[in-house]
């Protein structure tokens, strides 16, 4: 029978874990929602609520973030790509390479930062093998999320995992000691990924070779007066735009929406024209109406308005005193004269100038962007960055608000406007990655192997036990600050603040569950109603049971509920919990079949042109080998 506190943790439970399948609210902020509600029920004591912002695994993730950082911007990434990758093999020994590296880089660094870096070279691989580019992508996701099996900081559930252990008494795992069997099923699962899973990917259609299929774009575009579009009803607009494969999706009338448009309204000079169209197509859609992107126009319109004004205001001021200077210098007005003209050609040849180093080139939004939730108007983006958007692709969902007011959200791709400067300070600044090619160099070889020196170091130190993990890599991150292969005002930048809000959160439930009894409670009905008392059946339920919750909530979130009931099922058996915490860390790493269980998989979902479903089709085979090597292999290095 559950007694009061144990009723109230179980709800408290539900309801987070609902409310991380909802998704409407962050991940840090249901956490810190359910850290609350057991603050204020009593279940966590208030004096100690915030502890775990102190963990020794919440101290190590961050450190290991900003240690990531400067393996990314020193350029040492960029090297192990271009000795590593084959420039000319053939597709699978490329993807195995690509894949490979991928796991590799996860193992020892964050592994949404390895998959950004790599991204790129997936999406130019892809061009250059003429292939889809789901095909490159979905491979590299899923290694960087296998190679984080392999170490304690390879991924935050293995770091979730090692706290438990040590609050149980046992001591924290150490740095390898999830190697044996977190190596042996990536290697597996990479190997089977490069062999024969990329086949099972879906290639999208793509109607140039040189292109990836990145979904259809949203867009805006108004109706030039004079031009071919103007007057058309909005029906015979769409038969036109068939062979671009484009289609309108809602028409904008002096600031008022029409949605959904009638197809027999005919449009006028200066509506606007949402429409929904393929990169590739894009152009096609737009010139053969004459139609004009909204957002480049209205920039240059403002451009002008904005120096006609400036104009006004220096004529206005300076009229006066001129006048006053050629009455009293007559024979100085011609030298003025001149001058002016002069400065009016020179400021002509600038405008020219910054119209023409204007590039297009697609972004895609990163899971711990600062866009995410804001829109393009909030963030006044072209007031402070100088670039536009001038469209946007999110797949799954079609949006009926204005471009400019579209909430922005991990995994959109965002068509953008500007010189490639601005926009790369963009994509720097707000958490993006351009999709276009880039050239494989070193900004920096000393601070690449600086980086690469302090990480090793690092992972030395704390792999020998000389200090402790948090210890070794805080030490690591002062290191970083000193020789500046991290400058000190990027630290905290490169820091993801709601991962950690959301272990420092979840430690106090988590242990609220286990010291409440709930924890037990749930290990004594799996194994009455399913395991039925046996060890093995029950090991081989957690797993199942973590790797399913992985796939529809954040890993550390699914690694902090279930380490308790896995401690709890084994005390019940009477068994080690070792080869239980390890099924945990396993299942954890383990979100392969959905593209909101793991940033990766969000993050490739509008590069790849996938759909929810196409993940299941690489994810789920791969899932049932994971099982099927991870249980042999927990039975032999974790025994009973």
């Amino acid at each position: 029978m559950m007694n009061s506190e144990q009723i109230t943790i179980v709800i408290i439970l539900l309801s987070t874990v609902l409310m991380f399948l909802w998704g409407r609210w962050r991940h840090d902020m249901v956490a810190a929602g359910a850290l609350l509600a057991c603050i204020l029920t009593g279940l966590v004591p208030a004096d100690i609520a915030f502890d775990g912002f102190s963990h020794p695994a919440v101290v190590t993730v961050a450190c290991v973030l900003v240690l990531s950082k400067g393996l990314q911007s020193s350029g040492a990434v960029d090297v192990l790509t271009r000795k590593l990758i084959p420039a000319n093999g053939g597709i699978t020994l490329s993807i195995a390479a690509l894949t490979a590296l991928g796991a590799l880089l996860s193992a020892f660094m964050n592994n949404v930062g390895a998959l950004a870096l790599l991204m790129p070279v997936a999406v130019q691989m892809a061009r250059r093998k003429q292939i889809a580019t789901g095909k490159v992508l979905m491979p590299l996701s899923f290694g960087t999320i296998l190679g984080g099996m392999s170490t304690l900081i390879g991924t935050p559930p293995n770091l979730i995992v090692s706290s438990f252990r040590q609050a149980s008494g046992e001591g924290m795992f150490g740095m390898f000691d999830f190697t044996p069997v977190g190596f042996v099923v990536a290697a597996v699962g990479v190997s089977f990924v490069v062999l024969i899973g990329w086949r099972l990917v879906p290639g999208r259609k793509q109607s140039g070779t040189d292109r990836f299929d990145s979904g259809a774009y949203i867009t805006e575009a108004r109706v030039p007066e004079g031009c071919k579009a103007e007057g058309m009803t909005l029906g015979d607009i769409e038969k036109a735009l068939v062979e671009a494969d484009a289609q309108v999706l809602g028409l904008v009338r002096n600031e008022v929406r029409v949605t959904p448009p009638s197809p027999r309204r005919r449009t006028r000079a200066g509506d606007i024209l949402m429409l929904e169209a393929e990169a590739e197509t894009l152009s096609s859609a737009l010139t053969s109406l004459g139609l004009k992107l909204e957002e480049a126009k209205t920039t240059r319109d403002e451009k002008e308005k904005e120096k006609a004004k400036e104009g006004e205001k220096s004529k206005d001021s300076n009229k006066s005193k001129e006048g006053a200077k050629e009455k009293r210098h007559p024979s100085k007005a011609n030298e003025t004269a001149q001058v002016k003209k002069a400065e009016k050609t020179d400021k002509s040849d600038d405008n020219t100038d910054s119209f023409d180093e204007v590039v297009l080139m697609e972004l895609v939004i990163l899971p711990s962007s600062g866009l995410l939730g804001r829109t393009a108007a909030g963030i006044q983006l072209r007031t402070r960055y100088g670039v536009n958007l001038l469209a946007l692709s999110r797949q799954g969902k079609r949006s009926s608000k204005r471009l400019r007011a579209q909430a922005f959200r991990a995994g959109d791709l965002l068509m953008m406007q500007g010189g490639p400067e601005a926009i790369a300070e963009f994509a720097s600044s707000t958490g993006c990655v351009p999709l276009a090619e880039r050239e494989l160099r070193i900004p920096n070889k000393r601070m690449a192997l600086l980086a690469t020196v302090i990480m090793a170091v690092s992972v030395g130190a704390a792999a020998l036990g000389l200090l402790p993990a948090a210890v070794s890599f805080a030490a690591g991150v002062l290191m970083s600050m000193v020789v500046r292969t991290v400058p000190p005002r990027s630290v905290y930048g490169a820091i993801d603040w709601p991962v950690i809000v959301l272990l420092g959160a979840l430690i106090p439930v988590a242990q609220a569950m286990e010291s409440t009894g709930t924890a037990e409670l749930i290990a004594n009905l799996l194994l009455n109603g399913i395991a039925q008392g046996h060890a093995t059946i029950a090991l081989v339920l957690i797993l199942v049971v973590t790797m399913n919750l992985s796939d529809l909530m954040n890993n550390a979130a699914t690694a902090a509920v279930m380490c308790p009931i896995a401690i709890g099922t084994a005390n019940q058996l009477g068994v080690s919990i070792d080869p239980f915490l390890m099924a945990v860390a396993i299942g954890g790493s383990c979100a392969f079949l959905t593209p909101i269980g793991h940033q990766n998989n969000t993050l490739i979902l509008g590069p790849g042109g996938f759909r929810f479903g196409d993940y299941w089709r690489l994810g789920l085979p791969l899932d049932i080998l994971v099982i099927l090597v991870t249980i042999p292999m927990l039975l032999w290095v974790w025994p009973l």
